[in-house]
């Protein structure tokens, strides 16, 4: 089913998110390409927080973020309490991040596993879907940790 994804990265992982990009269209996805437009230096946070603010505003149901290693990304879209972004290196993670967690956004580290890696990683998190039941109580004080009563 085709889907809404915004995508995102930082100048190290460029050329995969340019790659990424061209196979999710190939795949029939609609793609907001948040950027960067080449592999000049740049700052993760910034290209992290406009895809977990497209996420927030409706302007994608999924997202892809990239960098290095992935992990910066990350965390700038997991400032963002609507974004719950899943760092992955294989299939079964992206899985299970979907059906336990219902990540909306995965995170991928383009230093870190090749494009082959990343297309399975994407297709995992783009074909699972969220389990709800007894994780539906934990992903909602993922977005409301005030409620939490720890």
């Amino acid at each position: 089913m085709p889907r809404r994804i915004a995508i995102a990265s930082d100048h190290a992982a460029f050329v995969m998110k340019s790659e990424l990009a061209e196979w999710l269209r190939g795949e029939g996805h609609e793609l907001l390409d948040l950027g960067p437009a080449n592999a000049d230096s740049v700052d993760y946070p910034d290209y992290g927080y406009a895809l977990a603010r497209a996420i927030e505003q409706g302007e994608a149901e999924v997202g892809v973020a990239l960098c290095g290693s992935g992990i910066g990304i990350s965390i700038a879209v997991n400032r963002n309490p609507a974004a719950r972004c899943a760092l992955v290196s294989e299939p079964l993670s992206a899985s299970l991040a979907r059906q336990h967690n219902d990540a909306n956004v995965v995170a991928l580290g383009a230093r870190l596993i090749g494009l082959e890696m990343a297309k399975a990683c994407v297709t995992a998190f783009l074909e699972t879907e969220f389990l709800g039941d007894r994780h539906q109580r934990r992903v909602d004080k993922l977005s409301h940790p005030e409620r939490s009563p720890a």
